[in-house]
């Protein structure tokens, strides 16, 4: 059976291969775009608390996820990817019933945030599971040839969920406050479990599992250029709709939804440059394109030019993650890519964890503005680890 599915690619497209994990990992992230552009507003204006505590609230969800991506990806590995998704979406529940009961607390706002907290905790770990088993669910359907795609296109999934989820979240912001965005929390991924437990499973590779600290030390080059172009995508999570909102920029979500709209489309189309022209040279130049696009937003003077820096921003990033993620896999093992990328992915879950804090305090010291162009060189220092990729000799065998 397991030689049947991993060749199964030969005999069909990528795309239908891999379509119905990327239903299930869209549908599971729609909870989180739901509340992106809502968090900062409601813990801004509606507790009433500082850009630093916005910060940290939005970067809790990617500490509780770098604390579970290992978890992640041994559980993936050890008990199949599909089981790894469906826990993730059963924890996503339980994450939106605590953003419910944050609610009860509203007239105290440091216990109120403390509970909304302990749901981005839960929501952390949910990601984690969904998506490390869902990248690894397509690896092994899709085999290691179009990992670049599968990084890409699953991703892609996740975005467009984002992307989806940003006007829908505000919608139902605005029609049903904060309680209507995590009752959809708390109901949609409860709803997916149903839609994910007829698919059936990728087999289980046997043999001998690499240890974390062999995983760790093959990909913590790629994870690492990873995680200072990661910043990007945080700081269009955690200010882009404050920015927006600051500079009367209507409407609010305008920003990340054009970053995550430019994101979906270049991996779509793009998403198998990786693949035929080398992850590090490919992610080189994104990383290019993603910082010039955060320093148009930097720049920026009224909402077009805005609108085209994140466009700009979406394009770049698009790429890096699952250019520096074909770098990643080629160093692995079949028996542990799921550690591997729930490694990898932990590299980005550091830098967005501890940045996004560390960008609300810029932002209350010197302005919103001032978070993009910081950001922005700090992008570009991942440059530096993508060109020595690029000269890198392969290491496809380095775990073996």
């Amino acid at each position: 059976m397991s030689a049947t599915l991993l060749s199964r690619p030969a005999a069909s497209p990528v795309a239908v291969v891999l379509l119905p994990i990327m239903a299930a990992v869209s549908i599971g992230f729609l909870v989180i775009g739901l509340a992106l552009p809502v968090l900062p507003l409601h813990v801004h204006q509606g507790l009433g608390l500082s850009t630093f505590f916005v910060g940290l609230v939005t970067g809790s969800q990617f500490v509780a996820s770098l604390g579970s991506r290992v978890w992640a990806g041994q559980f993936s590995d050890s008990r199949g990817a599909k089981n790894a998704v469906i826990a993730g979406l059963l924890t996503a529940v339980a994450g939106g019933l605590l953003y419910l009961l944050s609610l009860g607390f509203m007239a105290s706002p440091g216990l109120s945030v403390a509970i909304l907290l302990s749901g981005r905790a839960l929501l952390g770990a949910a990601e984690s599971f969904i998506i490390t088993g869902g990248v690894s669910w397509g690896l092994t359907l899709a085999g290691p040839s179009h990992a670049g795609r599968v990084i890409a296109w699953v991703g892609m999934a996740m975005f467009a969920a984002l992307a989806v989820g940003a006007p829908l979240g505000m919608a139902l912001y605005g029609s049903g406050g904060f309680a209507a965005v995590a009752a959809a929390t708390a109901l949609i991924p409860l709803a997916t479990t149903f839609v994910v437990l007829p698919l059936r499973a990728a087999p289980r590779h046997r043999g001998i599992r690499a240890g974390i600290f062999s995983v760790a030390g093959a990909v913590w080059m790629p994870g690492l250029g990873a995680a200072l172009s990661s910043l990007g995508f945080g700081t269009m999570i955690a200010f882009s709709s404050l920015l927006a909102t600051n500079q009367q920029w209507n409407p609010a979500w305008l920003l990340f939804s054009s970053f995550a709209a430019s994101l979906v489309v270049a991996r779509c189309f793009l998403g198998h440059i990786p693949d035929k022209l080398g992850g590090a040279r490919v992610a080189l130049i994104s990383i290019m394109i993603e910082a010039a696009g955060l320093a148009f937003i930097w720049l920026a003077s009224n909402r077009v030019f805005a609108a085209t820096g994140a466009v700009f921003t979406g394009l770049g990033f698009a790429l890096v993650y699952p250019g520096l993620g074909v770098e990643a896999v080629r160093r692995a093992p079949p028996q542990s890519r799921g550690l591997v990328m729930g490694t990898y992915t932990a590299c980005l879950d550091v830098a967005l964890g501890f940045g996004s804090p560390a960008l609300g305090l810029i932002a209350s010291r010197a302005g919103l503005r001032s978070v993009f162009l910081a950001t922005a060189v700090v992008v570009l220092a991942a440059a530096v680890i993508a060109l020595r990729l690029v000269c890198a000799a392969p290491r496809s065998d380095a775990l073996s």
